[in-house]
């Protein structure tokens, strides 16, 4: 997907980003205020995530049907940032973010009142625009917000507040019966109170936001096939969780409890493997990481496909899958961002996120086609399928082609499984100029 930022040199340092001067949010204060704004946010996009996928069972849709309507969203968390760009340039930052939570949380309470498999799909495609919006909105703020010597707990905190937030709200689906209206009540309350934080730390003065140049899809795998092969897959892979877990957990006749720790476990897993796997790879190849995690995460899978459903083990595996598959979003971005060259960092990145966008589209389409032809177990193999895609490709680089020198790397670039350009530039900044000019120019 193509995101705004606010301006990059294409070597990392984010040299010209405060060509105006203008201020964003008042201190320190105003800082963690955003992210309670985010972390509502996210709580009631995690509960409607999970409420949505039970109650598609609970109408009697088909898995196919299913899997149509939740791809929606993906759709427009495709196409939104080009919108919200727009509207950013025109009304500013408070605005856009008030119309899109509104807009958002009038389309969650949609699919309570009006139980039609297009005007759900059709919802989806709009909380998809808006979602992106916002998180659009809160990491530009962010950017604008940080410094070199806050940049890194900024991040940090970046990361758990949006992966532990969508955590929470998926367990809150275990505190009320999803065939009712108060869950998708309190989900859209949830969201609609993300602007009141927000509106608060945020002044008048939002930071400018210009597009990132691009980067033809050609161009890019020329420079780094493997972070495209690589985005496609856990693209699709992260759509199909998204979209079809809680499909699946309904269909398999889970306990409110027990659908609420299989759901909220794949984040709880990369909050606790993220940042291990990142400091790995910023001491040994990073192909070598990402072939580790993927073959770690085609096992999990798999081990999830022949385990008994009504098994304790079920959540750890899914600890463990969530674990290590969300972290290679980051690791095939560095990657990526490795290899770029000077002045084509975010472009770069900007090609690659859309590349994963689309994977997430078609993702939980095949994967409720192979459901309905197969059966519920049909939803792990794909997951193996698509990382043990992953691992028999990256081996394939790893004998045909040299790898970067371990010197040559890059910092590892941390970033939630669905951020925007914002958050990679605010992860890449750090990166020095000298060490963008080492890049080499040859795929890897």
């Amino acid at each position: 997907m193509t995101a705004p930022h606010t301006g990059d040199t294409g070597d990392g340092t984010g040299a010209g980003d405060h060509t105006e001067p203008h201020a964003v949010v008042r201190g320190g204060v105003a800082l963690w205020t955003l992210f309670l704004g985010l972390a509502l946010l996210m709580v009631g996009n995690g509960l409607n995530l999970a409420v949505l996928g039970v109650r598609l069972v609970g109408e009697g849709f088909s898995v196919r049907t299913s899997g149509y309507v939740m791809a929606c969203y993906f759709v427009g968390f495709l196409v939104g940032p080009g919108l919200v760009t727009k509207w950013l340039s025109t009304v500013g930052h408070i605005r856009v973010f008030a119309g899109l939570a509104t807009m958002a949380s009038v389309a969650v309470l949609v699919h309570s009142v009006w139980i039609d498999p297009v005007v759900w799909g059709l919802m989806r495609f709009v909380y998809g625009i808006c979602i992106v919006g916002l998180y659009i909105t809160i990491e530009s703020w962010l950017n604008d917000a940080s410094t070199p010597g806050n940049r890194g707990r900024t991040l940090a905190v970046y990361m758990i507040v949006h992966m532990g937030g969508l955590a929470v709200g998926q367990l809150l689906i275990a505190t009320g019966d999803p065939a009712g209206f108060t869950l998708f009540a309190v989900a859209s309350i949830l969201v609609s109170l993300s602007f009141v934080p927000v509106s608060l730390a945020a002044t008048t003065d939002a930071p400018a936001i210009r597009l990132a140049e691009h980067v033809g899809v050609r161009s890019l795998w020329n420079v780094a096939p493997t972070g495209m092969v690589g985005m496609a897959l856990i693209g699709a892979s992260t759509g199909t969780l998204f979209g079809l877990g809680a499909v699946y957990v309904t269909s398999a006749g889970f306990s409110a409890g027990r659908t609420a720790a299989f759901l909220a476990a794949p984040s709880i897993g990369a909050l606790l493997l993220q940042w291990p796997i990142g400091w790995l790879s910023d001491r040994f190849p990073r192909r070598g990481v990402i072939l580790l995690a993927a073959g770690a995460a085609t096992g999990s899978a798999a081990a999830l496909a022949v385990t008994p459903e009504g098994s304790v083990v079920v959540v750890l595996l899914m600890v463990l899958l969530g674990g290590f598959s969300f972290p290679l979003y980051s690791l095939l971005l560095s990657h990526t961002l490795d290899w770029s060259p000077p002045g084509t960092a975010m472009g770069a990145s900007s090609t690659l996120l859309r590349v994963n966008g689309a994977g997430a589209v078609l993702g939980p389409v095949v994967a409720a086609s192979a459901m309905g032809a197969l059966g519920d177990v049909a939803f792990f193999w794909v997951f193996a399928a698509a990382h043990g895609l992953l691992v028999l490709y990256v081996t394939w680089r790893l004998v045909v082609k040299e790898g970067l020198p371990l010197e040559r790397q890059g910092e590892f670039v941390s970033v939630p499984a669905r951020g925007t350009d914002l958050a990679v530039q605010l992860a890449a900044r750090p990166l020095t100029t000298s060490r963008a000019l080492l890049r080499r120019r040859e795929p890897l």
